[in-house]
């Protein structure tokens, strides 16, 4: 019932091509990594102080002293404004204040306030003990405003003024950043009481860790972070020049080392989704996922990510192997192929108007080059030898699509004017774009039923590799699952719809065997040879 993923050369035997054991031997050494890494985060090997002189054991202040300032200038100790003290600091004590801040004048004018923590002993200021711990954090963030879900519909009747406001509140025109002040800061210190190894310090620890002396012993200072994860968007607040005071509040609790080195990764990972062109909004919806997953939900997730990558990779390399040896169009759908190619077109526009990051627009771009590389391919096929075949294909091809037309054309347009009526759009460009995303997110996946149809009239699915319809199955079974378990934005409309073709496309396939006595285009002929004396005239 299942296809596989090999091909059969001329001796008969069947062989994995060199591109694919190099493929699956990456992937296992990155899910080996990728292990190795969390294992990394789960378990940690302490020093033994009994036995070893060159151990990194934790100092603990008696009397320590938790202070946080706000500064414009996190190197100008200066210009340092204290916001709040606890005198007598409990490592192991949970606790959440509220205070006041006053923004400087030059934050109201879109500066950048920062947090310096302290943690140290002694009343004096804190940067004038030798073992005081510090942490910059930002408090504000200059971000431009994510378009809301939608403006007042069109109107024509509207003044200048109201068209150039909607416009404005809509995204067509882009709107001016604002500054926002995050009015929570979730506070952590690592104080487990581990003992590390001079030679054995993680790297994620060794970059937070400030080691002291006392003679002969090393003891290193409390390990001191912000949870960035519990810092989110829908708490911040807009400030301007009015705005002279907010407040903010105050969250401190312990934490293992477990803990401490996962949130120093997911920080790490933060940076570079920012580097990549990530929105503050669009990581806001990031953190808002893994904080609000189920932690063994979110490690399946890694899995299921982690696959799906590798489904894909492998169906873009059947793909083009597959139309790189193809001679003829005998039994393949080129509706399918143009429905494709305009759909991934499409998808990819709509994520060029929206400004998507990089890390989604690179692998969209590559998409349109394959579909666009197979179009070409599949109308620039011309073969006599199998003009009557081709001829057929051709017929049942229109036909499928003429019947699939019935149905798509009157939803179509019905959609289209109900949108433009009903819904909210920013302009009419961004309703175009809208209409056509919706149309290929809602019936995409009717792109494949003229394939199945020419499948039904031919009654066989031998002129296709049926690897590349399991990988890319598979992949859109995971990226459904994903979108249905996670709380991440993704069009309603764009769950479990592949599926349907998918599972249609394994129906015939289980109903219209291959035939021994019958060739194959892609691979080795599946005649097999008859023993025997051979046959004379």
């Amino acid at each position: 019932m299942f296809p596989s993923c090999y091909s059969k050369p001329k001796n008969g035997a069947y062989t994995n091509t060199p591109v694919t054991k190099v493929v699956v031997g990456v992937f296992v050494v990155y899910v080996l990594h990728t292990c190795w890494v969390l294992y990394g985060f789960v378990y940690t090997k302490p020093c033994d102080t009994s036995r070893n002189d060159n151990c990194i054991t934790p100092y603990l202040a008696k009397h320590a002293r938790l202070s946080i300032f706000s500064t414009l200038d996190p190197g100008d100790v200066k210009g340092h404004r204290l916001i709040h003290q606890e005198n007598d600091f409990d490592f192991f004590s949970k606790f959440e204040r509220k205070v006041n801040v006053s923004l400087p004048k030059a934050t109201r004018s879109n500066g950048t306030l920062f947090a310096a923590i302290y943690v140290h002993s002694g009343s004096g200021p804190p940067w004038d003990d030798g073992r005081h711990v510090s942490y910059v954090t930002r408090l504000t963030t200059y971000t431009t405003p994510p378009p809301p879900a939608g403006a007042t519909r069109l109107d024509e009747d509207a003044t200048p003024e109201e068209d150039e406001e909607l416009r404005r509140a809509s995204g067509s025109v882009p709107a001016a950043p604002v500054l926002r002040w995050h009015s929570r800061l979730c506070l952590s210190v690592m104080a487990d009481g581990f003992s590390f190894s001079k030679g054995a310090v993680p790297s994620d620890i060794r970059r937070h860790m400030k080691v002291v002396e006392e003679g002969k012993k090393k003891m290193y200072l409390p390990l001191v972070v912000v949870d960035e994860l519990r810092i989110r968007m829908k708490d911040s607040i807009e400030i301007n020049e009015s705005v002279a005071e907010v407040y903010l509040t105050l969250t401190y609790e312990n934490i293992s080392l477990k803990k401490f080195r996962l949130w120093s990764h997911i920080r790490d990972v933060i940076y570079s989704l920012k580097q990549f062109g990530f929105t503050e909004y669009q990581v806001d919806e990031i953190k808002g996922v893994i904080s609000d997953t189920n932690p063994y939900v979110l490690a399946l997730t890694v899995v299921a990510a982690i696959l799906n990558l590798l489904c894909e990779f492998l169906a873009i390399k059947n793909d083009i192997s597959f139309w790189r040896k193809k001679t003829t169009m005998t039994g393949m759908s080129k509706r399918s192929v143009v429905w494709r190619c305009f759909s991934t077109m499409v998808i990819s526009l709509h994520l060029l108007v929206e400004k998507t990051g990089w890390l989604l627009l690179i692998p969209a771009g590559v998409g349109v080059v394959l579909e666009l590389w197979k179009l070409k391919k599949a109308f620039s096929i011309q073969d006599d030898k199998f003009e009557e075949p081709e001829r057929v294909t051709t017929g049942y091809d229109s036909q499928g699509m003429k019947l699939l037309s019935y149905l798509l054309c009157p939803l179509c347009v019905s959609g289209v004017t109900y949108s433009c009526l009903y819904l909210k759009n920013k302009s009419w460009y961004s309703w175009f774009i809208n209409s056509l995303v919706t149309g290929v997110y809602a019936f995409g996946f009717l792109s494949g039923f003229p394939q199945l149809y020419v499948n039904y009239k031919l009654k066989s699915v031998e002129h296709l590799q049926s690897s590349i319809y399991m990988y890319k199955g598979v992949s859109t079974f995971l990226n459904d699952i994903l979108g249905t378990v996670l709380t991440v934005p993704t069009h309603p409309l764009a769950c479990f719809r592949d599926d349907v073709t998918f599972l249609l496309h394994l129906y015939q396939r289980r109903l219209y065997p291959a035939r021994k006595t019958r060739g194959r285009e892609y691979g080795a002929c599946c005649r097999q040879r008859l023993k025997g004396k051979t046959h004379e005239d």
